[in-house]
């Protein structure tokens, strides 16, 4: 009986330290690209930078330099560049 209950706290450990802190990160970037609009500059998975000119549907379209766009597909948009002030203030360009 006591091995049931060692195993089953195996599964509440691995839970607490694997499972769930994968859950977060995922709705994090969920989150993050639901918020996505025209002109916010990305970071894709890949390492490519850019900014953002377009979306269709699941495909967001990258200007990565002066006349050159790509397209892709925005589930390898890895993160939104966010440029801060010398001040710390997370204003800048505004």
């Amino acid at each position: 009986m006591e091995a049931i209950y060692l195993i089953l706290m195996l599964f509440v450990v691995m839970y607490m330290f694997m499972i769930r802190p994968q859950q977060k990160k995922a709705r994090l970037h969920r989150e993050l690209l639901a918020a996505l609009e025209v002109g916010d500059e990305v970071i894709t998975a890949s390492g490519l930078y850019g900014m953002i000119t377009d979306f269709d549907g699941g495909t967001v379209f990258i200007e990565i330099s002066d006349g050159v766009e790509i397209k892709i597909s925005r589930d390898t948009i890895a993160n939104k560049i966010v440029y801060a002030d010398i001040d710390g203030d997370d204003t800048a360009g505004t």
